[in-house]
């Protein structure tokens, strides 16, 4: 294969990772606390032989997400947080401590505050949140926990030290090596974030994608016919 058919997979490539990338944006637009991703992609320029003119091609190279604040639904659950602003829930995980904005929570048997999947959430100093049993909890802006109106502790909004070293995990998490206090972030209770993912603009994008793609896949085709039909002359020579 030629320069120009290596070039154009590389493109192709790239539009595959990318119809995924959306295709999990759209299957998560009601998954609560989700953020939007996006695939970046870079020019990559090499010189060929001297004389000759460079070979220029198209990579996805990188992945970003969207931290663009989602909606707030209003449920009542003494339990369910949401996040206004900057910062993210901290949690225990088999894996490690991870971020989430995914704010559904529930005491489990032991009073410790929980995920769905049982990740404890920790407060502002690293520790498990606990509520006690048969109190009336309330949990303030600031993320003080009051139980029968005695403060009891407070939850922590964090952020990474270094956003570019987040990486997804599963779900709604992301991991990162170090993490500090996040500012000018509030806490609502009885309130959940929704996701961030546009439907619209999602699906408008993957129809770009599709289109982008089969034009390529043209591309190809054309360009394996001229391949045979040189090398048929070729042979007849």
């Amino acid at each position: 294969m030629d320069s120009i058919g290596y070039a154009a997979l590389t493109r192709q490539s790239g539009l595959l990772r990318e119809m995924a990338t959306v295709a999990n944006n759209i299957a998560n637009m009601s998954t609560g606390g989700y953020r939007r991703e996006s695939l970046v992609f870079a020019e990559h320029v090499a010189a060929l032989e001297p004389g000759e003119p460079s070979l220029s091609q198209g990579a996805a190279v990188a992945r970003m997400t969207d931290t663009r604040q989602g909606p707030l639904t209003q449920t009542g659950a003494p339990f369910d947080l949401a996040i206004e602003g900057e910062g993210y829930f901290l949690v225990d995980t088999p894996q490690g401590r991870a971020l989430t904005r995914a704010g559904s929570f529930t005491p489990d048997a032991t009073g410790n505050v929980v995920t769905p999947d049982g990740h404890a959430l920790l407060d502002a100093g690293g520790s498990p949140v606990f509520a006690p049993q048969g109190a009336a909890v309330a949990i303030g802006a600031d993320g003080t926990v009051s139980a029968d109106g005695i403060p009891i502790g407070q939850i922590g909004l964090w952020q990474p030290t270094d956003p570019r070293k987040m990486v997804r995990g599963a779900g709604t998490l992301f991991r990162t090596e170090d993490v500090q206090p996040a500012e000018g972030g509030r806490i609502f209770q009885g309130f959940l974030e929704g996701s961030n993912v546009d439907p619209v603009a999602e699906i408008a994008r993957m129809i770009e994608v599709q289109r982008g793609y089969e034009l390529g896949q043209r591309f190809l085709d054309r360009e394996d016919e001229r391949i045979r039909g040189v090398i048929q002359i070729a042979v007849k020579l």
